[in-house]
Parts: C-alpha cells; sequence; structure tokens
C-alpha cells in the first residue's frame, strides 16, 4: 500500500506558502497528500495590504467523522499554521486516523525574527506544547524554540553550548526528534541542527543574505516528502535545506517576485536528491 500524508494547516490562495506550498511539494516527492485546511485566506499577511480569512475550526469534527465511516486513515501527519482552538481536534484526528506506527511531523509556526505572529496570544506557546508532545519530529525555527521554552530572543550567531542546550530543553518536553532550523555559529553560514536525545548533528549551507516569504513552509514540506521516501532525519533536514537555498536562487534576480520563492522550479532539484 502507498503511503499516504496528512497535512494540517491553511492556505492562502494567493502568495506561495502553506498549503500551496506543502500539497505540490510532497506530491512531487512521490506521497500521496490529502489536505484538511485550517483556514482560507484570499492571499498570505505579509506584504498585501489586506486579505479574506474564513476560520474552518468547525468543520474539523465532521472532517473526521466522515473519515472514519469511509475508514480513511493515514501514515504521517504534518502540521503547520494552526490556532489554539484547532489544537484539541488536531490531536484527535491524530490519534483516530493513524495507521499503525504513523509519523507525527509537527512545525509550530508560532513566529519569527523574536515575535509572536499577530493574532497569537502569549499563552499560545504553551498550547503548542501540547500538540508537539510525542511527535517525532518537531521543526521550530528559533524563535518558535525559545517561545516554546519561555527563554529570552537571542538574535544572531550563537554558541554549539547555547544552541545544545535548547535541543535539550526541547527534546524534555517529550519528542522524539528535535530540528532546529535557522541556526548559525559563524557569519555566513546557515543551517539546522538536530538532536534525538543522544547526540547532536548539524549540517550547514551558505547564508543567502536575503529575506524572503514562504521558506519556513517549503523547507518544512521537503522535510516532511524526504522523511516519507525513508530518508533519515538528517537527511531530511539537510535536502530540505539545500532545496530552500535552490528555491531562493531561483528567485532572487526577479525583484516582482516579492511574496513567495518559486519552489515550482526548483522541483527538479528535489526530486533528484530524493532519488
Amino acid at each position: 500500500m502507498d503511503k499516504r500524508l496528512l497535512t494540517i494547516q491553511d492556505i492562502s490562495c494567493v502568495g506561495q506558502c502553506s498549503l500551496t506550498v506543502a500539497l505540490p511539494v510532497i506530491s512531487a516527492c512521490g506521497v500521496e497528500t490529502a489536505i484538511l485546511p485550517s483556514s482560507v485566506l484570499s492571499n498570505h499577511t505579509a506584504g498585501f495590504s489586506a486579505w479574506t480569512f474564513c476560520d474552518l475550526t468547525d468543520e474539523m469534527p465532521s472532517i473526521l467523522a466522515q473519515w472514519k465511516k469511509e475508514n480513511i486513515d493515514f501514515d504521517a501527519f504534518y502540521t503547520g499554521y494552526v490556532s489554539k482552538a484547532q489544537i484539541p481536534y488536531i490531536m484527535q484526528i491524530m490519534d483516530e486516523v493513524a495507521r499503525p506506527g504513523a509519523l507525527r511531523i509537527i512545525d509550530p509556526v508560532m513566529g519569527d525574527n523574536g515575535k509572536l505572529y499577530a493574532g497569537f496570544d502569549e499563552d499560545f506557546p504553551m498550547e503548542m506544547r501540547k500538540l508537539i508532545k510525542g511527535a517525532d519530529v518537531i521543526l521550530p525555527n528559533m524563535t518558535e524554540a525559545l517561545l516554546l521554552l519561555g527563554r529570552p530572543y537571542v538574535e544572531g550567531v550563537c554558541t554549539k553550548e547555547f544552541v545544545e542546550d535548547v535541543l535539550e530543553e526541547l527534546y524534555a518536553l517529550g519528542v522524539k526528534n528535535v530540528v532546529l532550523t535557522g541556526v548559525s555559529l559563524e557569519e555566513g553560514k546557515l543551517g539546522v541542527a538536530c538532536y534525538d536525545g543522544e547526540k547532536v548533528e548539524y549540517y550547514f549551507t551558505e547564508r543567502i543574505n536575503v529575506s524572503m516569504h514562504g521558506t519556513g513552509d517549503v523547507y518544512s514540506s521537503s522535510f516532511a516528502g524526504a522523511m516519507m521516501r525513508g530518508k533519515s532525519v538528517l537527511e531530511s533536514a539537510s535536502i530540505a535545506a539545500d532545496y530552500v537555498v535552490e528555491t531562493i536562487r531561483q528567485t532572487i534576480d526577479d525583484k516582482s517576485h516579492w511574496y513567495g520563492v518559486k519552489f515550482e522550479k526548483a522541483l527538479p532539484y528535489l526530486i533528484e536528491r530524493l532519488s
């Protein structure tokens, strides 16, 4: 039986983020990809003057009930941007329609650059702790990691001691693997740190000094696709990091394309890396 992954996150109809990234990227990895939109937006919220928003929380119980009636189940779950009210429903979904040994990959999307995203209350990180408990992999950026731990934000280059202390504290929240993104131990390098409770492994790429929307979703989606193809945590983390760099290279010279990265043009690179 082919593997089937369910991704739960918002869908911004325009903007190359969230589900408009996750569905094509994971599908391109050769994995059947089902979706559960947490909300629908006309476009993402960064850089556009306005947007429409439709919350789909109330649909989640009936969707779950229908899936159970149809005996629909999943080999993996990958969550992105969700609301506090949705966390109990998502936990129920992951419990009730999981195939044996189903993976739980949680991107605890909450913030960046030291701040919570608009719309999240200060207590949201404590709610996110409930969702990540028992996860096979969590994929926080440094901001999200420190929010989960209630620690102050540290910007720029970090020491290995600091990074590994953060990894150990995140692991202690009850997860099996931590993949910390946005790690920098020296100027000009940016990468990830992976921790499984025993060893820390790093992978770094060239730091391209631009900020582009949606790269976090591109990273998490390609990571999930690689994991579903049987790659290890470190292999998946490395492939995803390199793929993000390639998407930035495909986009950086087009100043009109400010709202996301051209991940579609880099898909052949991702597929080649997985083969």
